[in-house]
């Protein structure tokens, strides 16, 4: 079965995301949530798996950060409490807690693990997690290979935001001011300003230089699902629910289209009504990028800026002291955001406030000028119809209402053949108009109402046609439904994993500090598993000169177009350093070979 996955910040964004046709959403934990200012109450999340559970939507619950020593028993304490509540599994990044006596939770290996091999995948499967979570950097090939030798679950990323460095494997956020991502509580210096600049203090370029659009593969969920893909994950856990919504609804239609006719089908219950077009363009973006997926593309940065611009649409033609044309047709509205680059380079932006024809009045003139290319970063109308909408999500149901002997009998049943039946005995009544009684009948046992379940045209089986009382029909509902829920539940697929500690061999002999070890028992996981030689984290000490703060599969000569390969007129690579806006200096280094860029402390 295939999942779309889908993030959630809070509650709210949770049901947004499982209402939008999310087959699973992921949540951050009350703490040691790799994005620490989305953490969550166990009440809160409970409620979430209530609402999921009833569509047989899974929930998991993110503990991916590392622990010291001192943190590593109250982590699996709240794992613990996580499996009571009905967590259907666990996303984590600290092998420590494979040491500890956890619950029969499936394990999710996190992308913090730098799951990019398939030696690497191969032995977490091994060592008893259910899933790993790919890096986004791999290719289709990358990732067929890996599903070619292993046969865990495989998450990888559709859409969202990405992270320049190589997950899990940067230490930028905390060389610059303690704030480690492996800790949940990076800084994002990758969408900072930079200068680029030679050995001898040159500028070669400026910008959000390690700024990266954002991923976009809709297009491209066919070839995953050939690749292997188990689960399509979107990012965004301190995205608000109208994002979650829009973008979880879109993502839903394009993998109906996809797994349509296939021997799968989605991995959970009912389908999305919806109420507006979905398009994640008018939500936060960057601008898009397939990223690695089929090898190094150009333009995958967004060095102009770190902020959403939305949707293009179109240039400046004419340019009055209090209005614009463009040279396109596009419908805008008082209320519209728009943005552009002004003559410096430097985002700006302003709202229309009247439109008439194709003249558009703005509030601001600041830093307009014709010729400027526009883009829409709010689309008013589109906006009032995600907050007004109702999406909805319901479970068709086949409804049969049947004389047996003595009793009238109410049958239910879903999608997944799960049964609900209520029965009452009532004498027979013979109909005097068989015609209008029927109709009574159809719309009071199909009157669903406010529950998870729509009815499809119900089989009325009554010779003769009777009269029966609303009051009476509306109870047999009532309790068809409830037994419904109830029986739908008591079915509800949960996976139990028991966790038993094995020597399978790790991968490496050795690991530095890119390990993340930072406790006793992920460094006594390691040795267990044959490395000979664990290095601390480098969150347990200063960074010294020469820290390879960032690995990349990003390569700045290649975006601007400076690589050699590619530009035999290119500068030379021997010293080239990152300069922030605090005049701190990062050197880079070059593997050609490997078409790797790293970032050094200096």
């Amino acid at each position: 079965m295939i999942e779309l996955l889908s993030p959630a910040k809070n509650l709210e964004c949770g049901i947004a995301a499982i209402n939008a046709g999310a087959d699973a959403v992921y949540i951050g934990a009350e703490k040691f949530s790799a994005r620490s200012q989305a953490g969550n109450s166990l009440t809160d999340i409970s409620a979430l798996i209530s609402h999921a559970h009833k569509y047989y939507a899974r929930v998991y619950a993110a503990v991916n950060t590392i622990f010291t020593d001192a943190e590593l028993e109250e982590a699996n304490q709240l794992i613990h409490r996580l499996h009571s509540e009905g967590i259907d599994g666990v996303i984590i990044q600290d092998v420590g807690l494979l040491e500890t006596d956890l619950p029969p939770v499936p394990l999710i290996a996190s992308t913090q693990m730098h799951n990019h091999t398939p030696e690497k995948v191969l032995f977490l499967e091994k060592a008893g997690f259910s899933r790993a979570i790919l890096a986004r950097e791999l290719s289709l090939s990358e990732i067929k290979t890996i599903r070619q030798k292993t046969s865990i679950e495989l998450e990888t990323f559709v859409h969202g935001a990405i992270c320049v460095c190589y997950s899990g494997q940067c230490y930028m956020s905390y060389a610059l001011g303690g704030r480690s991502g492996n800790r949940g509580v990076c800084a994002q210096p990758c969408r900072k300003y930079y200068a680029l600049a030679d050995d001898k203090g040159g500028k070669i370029s400026e910008g959000y230089l390690l700024s990266l659009k954002d991923m976009n593969r809709s297009s491209h969920l066919q070839d995953l699902l050939d690749a292997g893909v188990t689960s399509f994950k979107i990012e965004g856990r301190l995205k608000d629910a109208d994002y979650v919504m829009n973008v979880t609804a879109f993502y839903r239609q394009k993998l109906d289209a996809a797994i349509e006719g296939k021997p799968f089908g989605k991995s959970s219950s009912g389908r999305t009504l919806l109420d507006f077009a979905p398009d994640p363009v008018k939500s936060f973006s960057r601008g898009s990028t397939s990223y690695f997926l089929n090898g190094r593309e150009k333009e995958m940065a967004s060095h102009g800026t770190p902020q959403s611009t939305g949707e293009y649409i179109g240039r400046i033609k004419t340019l009055g002291p209090k209005s614009f044309t463009l040279d396109s047709h596009r419908e805008l509205n008082a209320g519209d955001g728009v943005c552009f680059f002004d003559r410096e380079g430097k985002l700006k932006g302003t709202e229309i406030y009247i439109v008439k024809g194709d003249d558009l009045f703005f509030e601001t003139n600041e830093g307009l000028w014709a010729g400027a290319s526009v883009y829409r970063n709010y689309d008013r109308v589109f906006q009032k119809s995600l907050k007004n909408g109702k999406t909805r999500r319901k479970i068709p149901v086949s409804i049969r209402l049947e004389r047996r002997g003595k009793h009238l009998i109410l049958s239910l049943e879903d999608e997944d053949g799960i049964k609900g039946v209520a029965k009452a005995e009532l004498p027979v009544q013979a109909a005097r108009e068989a015609e209008k009684a029927l109709l009574t009948i159809i719309k009071q046992i199909t009157s669903l109402g406010e529950t998870e379940f729509e009815a499809k045209p119900p089989e009325i089986n009554l010779d003769p046609m009777e009269f029966l009382p609303v009051k009476e029909l509306n109870a047999l509902r009532r309790e068809a439904i409830k037994v419904l829920q109830e029986e739908r539940l008591a079915h509800f697929p949960r996976r139990e994993v028991k966790h038993a500690p094995n020597s399978e061999p790790y991968p490496a002999t050795s690991l530095d500090y890119r390990g993340n070890v930072m406790n006793g028992k992920a460094k006594a996981f390691y040795l267990r598993h044959g490395v000979k030689s664990v290095s601390d984290a480098l969150e347990k000490g200063p960074v010294k000169t020469g820290t390879v703060l960032m690995t990349t599969r990003y390569c700045l000569l290649h975006s601007l177009g400076l690589c050699d390969r590619e530009n035999k007129k290119a500068a030379k690579t021997g010293g080239l350093y990152l300069i922030d806006e605090q005049k701190r200096k990062f050197k880079l280094r070059f593997d050609c070979a490997d078409c790797r860029m790293e970032v050094v402390s200096v």
